[in-house]
């Protein structure tokens, strides 16, 4: 059975790197990293999220400085379009798994509904 899901597994990862998502994905990310100044702002913003988050899971209390310069930052990414055109991207690629999975799952929720 295992070897059974590894290779559904590696169908399903190629039927991802086929898809148009993916696709899209890949060249804004691409497009986003050509400029320099572009990726690193967009690395900062990664980076500054990341430990915000790691923050809150360890119940620590953010500060109002850490809210403000994250909103700042995040203002500066709302405004570069190579960095929208990522996000839209993303949430292309989201949407399909977040479908694959309401696919997968189906046969457990039927399980439990039955």
């Amino acid at each position: 059975m295992a070897d059974k899901m590894t290779e559904l597994g590696a169908q399903v990862t190629q039927a991802l790197k086929d898809s148009e998502q993916y696709h899209a994905l890949a060249t804004a990310f691409n497009e986003m990293k050509a400029d320099a100044d572009t990726y690193k702002l967009f690395k900062d913003f990664q980076n500054i999220q990341l430990d915000l988050q790691q923050k809150q899971m360890a119940g620590q209390e953010l500060t109002d400085a850490e809210m403000k310069h994250a909103r700042e930052v995040a203002d500066q990414v709302g405004k570069i379009d190579a960095i929208k055109n990522l996000m839209e991207a993303e949430r292309g690629v989201n949407s399909m798994l977040n479908q694959l999975n309401k696919t997968i799952t189906q046969p457990i929720q039927d399980i439990y509904e039955g």
